[in-house]
């Protein structure tokens, strides 16, 4: 199955450029990646996440993990089609963020996580914290976590398999130039920020707030 998620991406809106974004991370970048236009296109979030499990077809696991709130999503389809797969149920479940921003499970997830092997899924990685907390999560709980498969990754020199100490696959690697707020260059030029995608309105909202 060949499958290319940044011309997907582009087709359905999802790759936004020549703008000023802010970034969850907190930085500002000009290219923004916006997973959630694919959400709605159940088919292609379908072919997605089997390419995922085909990408870690080797892997040996019970249960699928993604961080809230686009993780739901992932984690359901994947674990779907892995079941079909390997001929037999692979659970799909989700972490949530607690006060400190970390990712823990809730609604008793925990409970199908002890002794299971886990494969963790994401859509975008910069810093690879996300995916990292999830890890540390299904540690807590008492599983094992094999493999860690993302949508596109932005930053390959730094998130890579090393990083995870597991295998780490990505269906599309994109790197978006981004910068400190002190030494962004579209603040400097007095470029609006976007609102509407990413963490911009968040972001201006705690500016007026002060």
């Amino acid at each position: 199955m060949s499958f290319d998620i940044i011309k997907v991406l582009e087709s359905v809106g999802g790759v936004i450029v020549d703008d000023h974004f802010v970034l969850k991370s907190g930085k500002h970048a000009s290219k923004y990646l916006n997973k959630d236009a694919l959400y709605p296109h159940t088919d292609l979030t379908s072919q997605a996440c089997q390419a995922f499990t085909e990408k870690a077809q080797d892997l040996e696991y019970d249960v699928v993990v993604g961080p809230a709130l686009g993780g739901i999503i992932l984690s359901q389809w994947t674990a779907w089609h892995a079941s079909k797969q390997k001929s037999k149920e692979i659970y799909g479940v989700y972490t949530e963020k607690d006060s400190n921003e970390d990712q823990i499970f809730t609604r008793g997830y925990d409970k199908l996580i002890k002794g299971k092997k886990v494969l963790v899924t994401e859509d975008i990685t910069s810093t690879g914290g996300s995916a990292k907390s999830v890890i540390d999560a299904v540690t807590r709980a008492g599983g094992e976590v094999v493999g860690v498969t993302v949508l596109i990754n932005r930053n390959p020199s730094g998130v890579n398999s090393e990083y995870f100490g597991v295998p780490f696959y990505s269906l599309g690697e994109l790197v978006v130039e981004v910068y400190d707020e002190q030494d962004c260059p579209f603040c400097a030029e007095d470029r609006p920020i976007n609102l509407n995608v990413g963490h911009g309105r968040k972001y201006v909202e705690a500016k007026n707030a002060n």
